[in-house]
Parts: structure tokens; C-alpha cells; sequence
């Protein structure tokens, strides 16, 4: 049977739709934190219905060597990989094999924090309940090491809010979170693109002008650098 696609207008529209769903949970004083870029534009949105604090959370996906847009693994921000099993075990490769793909992706992870904080610490996450925001849910790699990195950070909650995602959620992502939100979960993903009228690319540029809005040093920080 073949499903129309439920098409957002673009990541505002998204955003606000998800904001909605994420009120009704009523959960205590969350904290957003978008995964860069498109995630930044959906997570506004959501922070400002939810009179939340918006933040980002920096994670890399680790290519397969000489295939690096199939996401094996990820990184975040406590610099510790972590790989999808299955995925792995489908290139037949080990650990060792990925270091200096790895490598490359901490000195990227770096420049990005550097770049969307201007050397701002994420501010403390313990005993808060955290929602981590992106524009869809692929293989959620991305996702999953964004989740076990803020899990350090003892909160009391780990959300992650996303407007659309597979009909199944791959456990390697589930299991990081206490809880999923998601709009729409079709039997047909295909790729989060395909629900969005408007899925162009977001820019270094509205991304920071994003968060000038929630952290007015970093404007002048900007200005400065």
C-alpha cells in the first residue's frame, strides 16, 4: 500500500508542529539543545513555544572508510566513538581500521564548538531534563552519541524530539533516551528530505543568528572574533 507523505513547509513549520506535541509532554524546565544545522532551525521554534533555553549539542557521524556518507558510528562532544554494530560488522571492520577517520572528525568536532560557542561552556545539565531537537531521524547515529555524551552529564531526563523518523527506531538510538517525540513515523521513510517542501541547506550564518537570540554574549563575542 503506498502512503502519501505528510510534507512540512519547511523546518519552521516543523518546528512549530513538533514545539505543540513536545507542550503537551508538560515537561519541568526543559533545556533544548539543537544538533547543527538543521536541527538549529526546528530546535528555535520548539525552544520558543516551550519558553526554553536553547543551546547546541555538537556530533559527528563516522563514515565507512571510502564510503563516508554511510554513517558507521558518531562522535560527541566527550570525543568517545561509538559504532552501530550491524554496520560494522557489514564492512567487516574492526575498530582499529576507523582510527584516523576518527581523528578527523574530533579536529572537526572541535572547529564546530569553537565556531557555535565562541569558547562558551554548555552550561550544567544535572538534575534538568534535556531535549535534543533535529530535523529528522535517519539512522540516528548522529543522535545516538549526542544522547550518551549528555548522559554524562547526569540530567534528570533525556529527551529526543525530532518531527519525523522511521516507522521502527533503531534501538542503538532508543536506548540512549528516556523518551522519543516525534510527529510522524511512516511506513515509507525513505529519507527525512522527502517530508519537507523546503529542505534547503541551513547556512553557518542563520545558525548563529539563532543563537544570538539565546545567549546575548555571544553576539559580542562574534563581533570581536
Amino acid at each position: 500500500m503506498y502512503y502519501e507523505p505528510q510534507i512540512f513547509e519547511n523546518r519552521r513549520d516543523a518546528g512549530k508542529k513538533l514545539g505543540k506535541l513536545v507542550a503537551t509532554k508538560k515537561y519541568n524546565a526543559p533545556v533544548v539543545l539543537a544538533l547543527p544545522r538543521g536541527g538549529v532551525t526546528v530546535a528555535d521554534e520548539v525552544a520558543h513555544i516551550l519558553n526554553a533555553h536553547l543551546d547546541v549539542v555538537i556530533a559527528r557521524k563516522v563514515g565507512a572508510p571510502g564510503q563516508a556518507e554511510f554513517g558507521i558510528g558518531a562522535i560527541s562532544e566527550n570525543e568517545i566513538p561509538i559504532f552501530h554494530p550491524s554496520t560494522m560488522n557489514y564492512f567487516d571492520l574492526t575498530k582499529l581500521q576507523v582510527v584516523s577517520t576518527v581523528d578527523s572528525e574530533i579536529n572537526e568536532l572541535k572547529r564546530r564548538i569553537l565556531h557555535y560557542r565562541q569558547g562558551r561552556s554548555l552550561e550544567s545539565m544535572s538534575g534538568k531534563t534535556i531535549i535534543v531537537v533535529d530535523d529528522g531521524l535517519a539512522t540516528g547515529v548522529s543522535a545516538a552519541a549526542a544522547g550518551k555524551f549528555l548522559r554524562t552529564l547526569k540530567p534528570q531526563k533525556l529527551i529526543l524530539a525530532v518531527p519525523v523518523a522511521p516507522h521502527e527506531i533503531d534501538p542503538f538510538v532508543s536506548e540512549q533516551f528516556d523518551d522519543i517525540v516525534c510527529l510522524y513515523q511512516p511506513l515509507n521513510f525513505s529519507a527525512v528530505g522527502i517530508w519537507y517542501e523546503d529542505f534547503t541547506q541551513v547556512e553557518d550564518n542563520e545558525v548563529m543568528k539563532i543563537l544570538e537570540k539565546y545567549n546575548p554574549d555571544l553576539s559580542r563575542e562574534v563581533s570581536h572574533g
